[in-house]
């Protein structure tokens, strides 16, 4: 996705066929071990931005940066502690993925030398971000994306201001769109609605070549609305703008609830509610509620599908 003609990974993987055709050598369909990548994909939660402010528990582990600090090899989401741990444990359990924290204190950089800097990372995660991003902050969301990194912004309905200090995610992701030191106009394609939307079961369009809808995860029909919002979208301003799913009633360019973009050489998602990614599960004192493994929805399958499709 950095647009290198050639990346390791697929030196290697080309290396490897090569290996075994010039000795002749069968792999096995029945008995082969599942395909790991070359190099992980790196993903980057955020938790430094009140991400686990009032019942919201946004964190894949409690161990911070690195979640395998909790456990190394997770068999069950309760192996890590957050409400998003089973996304976070889905996701080692394949071997392609590398995931870390960036922990409450800290700030988003890009081009820096700390572990958690944004040029170590393939995808960037922003699970209901309850906090403004610094003017710093900002311009390095931008120029992440901008070189070729991933970007999951997740919202949450107007007024979910957990931490009382007067801003919601609503807010907080338009202002990083709109008020940014790279390019503040319009660079997605998209901004978030001040609604709150107390229920339903957003459809998916009737794409079967999109990657995010049809992954190697599953297949997706319908996410979950539990107050949450959608997306206006503006494919005058970004011609890579797409609706995935949407409200019950609205196409096109309204009430889209999950959508796709693409910015310079890096790639966005856009979801317009917490609850799908909610576990249920977490640390004690939250009131949790269990969206990602709704029955009338396909949540798990839509958010690690579109983690893949923003880290490949």
């Amino acid at each position: 996705m950095l647009g290198h003609s050639t990346s390791p990974r697929r030196l290697t993987t080309a290396l490897t066929v090569l290996g075994l055709l010039t000795t002749g050598a069968v792999v096995q369909a029945s008995t082969a071990a599942p395909a790991v990548a070359a190099t992980p994909h790196r993903v980057l939660f955020d938790n430094a931005h009140a991400e686990t402010a009032g019942n919201a528990d946004w964190i894949v582990s409690t161990s911070q940066p690195d979640p395998t600090g909790e456990d190394a090899s997770p068999s069950a989401e309760t192996d890590w502690t957050g409400a998003l741990s089973s996304w976070g444990v889905a996701l080692q359990r394949t071997g392609d993925y590398a995931l870390d924290t960036l922990p409450s204190g800290s700030s988003l950089t890009y081009g820096g030398s700390s572990a958690t800097d944004l040029s170590k990372f393939d995808t960037l995660v922003l699970p209901e971000p309850n906090t403004l991003f610094s003017a710093a902050e900002k311009t390095a969301i931008m120029n992440f994306v901008k070189n070729g990194g991933g970007l999951f912004m997740i919202s949450d309905h107007t007024g979910a201001d957990r931490n009382n200090d007067g801003e919601d995610a609503v807010e907080i992701l338009n202002d990083l769109m709109t008020n940014n030191s790279v390019d503040s106009d319009d660079p997605f394609g998209l901004s978030v609605d001040s609604l709150s939307i107390s229920s339903g079961y957003p459809a998916a369009i009737g794409d079967s070549t999109d990657p995010v809808l049809h992954g190697s995860f599953g297949t997706v029909t319908k996410s979950l609305i539990a107050s949450g919002t959608t997306a206006t979208l503006k494919p005058s301003d970004n011609s890579a703008v797409k609706g995935l799913l949407y409200r019950a009633g609205y196409s096109g360019d309204t009430g889209a609830f999950f959508a796709t973009s693409t910015y310079g050489s890096g790639r966005i998602a856009f979801w317009g509610d917490s609850s799908p990614i909610d576990d249920g599960t977490g640390q004690s004192g939250n009131t949790l509620y269990d969206g990602w493994n709704d029955t009338g929805a396909t949540n798990a399958a839509l958010a690690l599908n579109a983690t893949e499709w923003l880290s490949s």
